[in-house]
């Protein structure tokens, strides 16, 4: 039997005022992360991944931020949660993993003072010789080699694989329940996002930790991830097993992405595949289905906004906003003999 989700996300919408109208940045998304399991969320930039994530932490609060739905921690709801108890979880039962380690880090201070500070923040009873022994056997947690020593390096002096490791070690310090992964392996070279996707998924294992693992790459997603939700304008366009995703995908823009992965054991294309054109803007999306525009299998029907629901009877969890039936979707997601995209006529 599944255990209870630790986190729950009902109707979620987050909008920004602007000068141009209200940016709707997530329009009602809902999901449920377990303990042990990893959560993906994928999609390109502007879809609202980052936006979910740091609402989640609370912090997209500002004056001109429009919260409405539901967050719910264990029983603790937290889109309505004062600022004082959200600065108690954050850190405590939620830990980030930011997308920059070196921008997310301080460079004037010490890898071990800025690890202290985030315990101190929550814990009274530690002295600073605690503090550096923890931080010690955080670093040798996530693997940092020598790292009694290099606990008292600056950020600059490690490496972009490093300081990441660095930046998992600080979010892990307070033992949190919730882990969220910013794009954990931007900008990192290919070995070096293995390693660090290798390192998520055991701390997963070994500490039970719920994670939410948010990227634009779906190679990352496969290396990890339980279920996966595929983000597109704000909107969630489908969600599944990783099996479901990968193999039985629904949705055209869940074949875009997946067919603009490069295949090894295929011959090299003169092309790189991509999806035409580009993301809509929040502030004037299309009627009806949001990723209209860029799809080439467009009909009729596609000028109203499909539900986001079960559409497979072999599925039931599985879901997604397309209104091509399940034998149309088969047909017409097979490109060159793979799932992709078919490029625009």
């Amino acid at each position: 039997m599944s255990p209870a989700p630790l986190l729950s996300v009902r109707d979620l919408r987050v909008g920004f005022a602007t000068e141009g109208g209200l940016l709707q940045a997530v329009d009602g998304i809902n999901f449920d992360v377990r303990p042990g399991e990893v959560l993906a969320i994928v999609g390109e930039s502007g879809s609202g991944k980052s936006v979910t994530a740091q609402t989640i932490m609370g912090l997209t609060r500002s004056k001109n931020a429009r919260i409405e739905g539901s967050v719910m921690l264990d029983g603790v709801e937290l889109v309505e949660a004062p600022d004082a108890e959200l600065r108690r979880l954050r850190g405590d039962r939620i830990g980030m993993v930011f997308q920059d380690p070196m921008t997310s880090f301080n460079p004037v201070y010490r890898l071990s003072k800025q690890i202290g500070e985030a315990m101190a923040a929550h814990r009274d009873d530690l002295s600073k010789q605690d503090m550096h022994a923890r931080a010690v056997e955080l670093f040798e947690a996530v693997g940092i080699p020598d790292a009694a020593r290099r606990v008292d390096d600056y950020p600059h002096e490690f490496s972009g694989g490093m300081r990441q490791r660095a930046m998992i070690a600080m979010a892990l310090a307070l033992e949190p329940e919730l882990l969220i992964a910013d794009e954990p392996t931007t900008a990192l070279d290919v070995t070096i996002q293995a390693q660090i996707l290798e390192l998520l998924g055991q701390l997963n294992r070994d500490r039970q930790l719920a994670t939410i693992l948010i990227t634009h790459d779906l190679g990352v997603v496969a290396e990890v991830a339980d279920r996966v939700l595929v983000m597109y304008a704000g909107r969630v366009v489908e969600e599944g097993s990783l099996d479901e995703i990968f193999y039985d995908p629904q949705h055209p823009y869940t074949w875009g992405l997946l067919g603009s992965l490069t295949r090894l054991d295929r011959p090299r294309p003169k092309r790189l595949p991509q999806i035409s054109g580009t993301p809509p803007s929040l502030l004037d999306l299309p009627t009806g289905c949001s990723f209209r525009p860029r799809c080439p299998h467009e009909f009729a029907k596609c000028t109203e906004l499909p539900a986001l629901e079960e559409r497979t009877a072999e599925s039931p969890r599985h879901c997604d906003r397309c209104w091509l039936s399940s034998e149309q979707k088969r047909e017409k997601r097979q490109v060159g003999g793979q799932i992709g995209l078919e490029a625009p006529a």
